[in-house]
């Protein structure tokens, strides 16, 4: 059985483990070099306790199968309600639903959290990563066409978009990650 936690710093190396084969190869990742343990826990601790990182373990607690987490979108303080949102699963375990069980308990955690969209960018072709951001909620919101060179070739992303909650007026601001912890459906 599959537990979903919140991330600790100590879960830092099995996530640059997990994350590392996506720098090197293909183009899922548009970074070259993959992050160490020090590099991850870095950004983890950038979230400031109000982006969520979450692990998928084994029944155990321990053994990091994959790993979800919500950023900010952009830098403006008018983003401050919109995420943008990553998921990555261990080759080990890729197509046995860790990813969209990390997805849907990532959405859910947001929403509690009071964001009110989260955005998806997907190097294109990616079947697999658009079946899962469509199965927990996203729709296609447009496509930037050779937008990351990478292993010799341009490579374009598509953008996905999931409304979490209604965009009132005035906003509320979004509650920090360490007030709602891990939130599942």
């Amino acid at each position: 059985m599959i537990q979903l936690r919140a991330a600790e710093p100590g879960d830092a190396a099995a996530i640059a483990a997990i994350y590392a084969p996506y720098v090197l190869t293909g183009t899922v990742s548009f970074e070259f070099d993959p992050p160490d343990a020090r590099a991850m826990r870095g950004r983890m601790e950038a979230s400031d306790g109000l982006y969520p990182w979450i692990v998928a373990t084994n029944s155990e607690g321990r053994g990091v199968l994959g790993y979800a987490y919500a950023t900010k979108f952009r830098e403006r303080a008018a983003y401050r309600y919109v995420v943008e949102t990553s998921v990555y699963v261990a080759g080990a375990v890729q197509g046995q639903g860790v990813g969209r069980l990390l997805y849907e308990a990532l959405m859910h955690t947001l929403r509690a959290q009071g964001f009110t969209q989260a955005i998806g960018v997907i190097s294109l072709p990616n079947d697999q990563s658009i079946k899962t951001h469509e199965q927990v909620g996203f729709r296609r919101a447009g496509q930037l066409r050779e937008i990351g060179f990478k292993e010799g070739r341009w490579v374009d992303i598509g953008i996905w978009q999931c409304a979490l909650n209604d965009s009132v007026v005035p906003p509320v601001e979004p509650r920090p990650f360490s007030e709602t912890g891990v939130v599942r459906g």
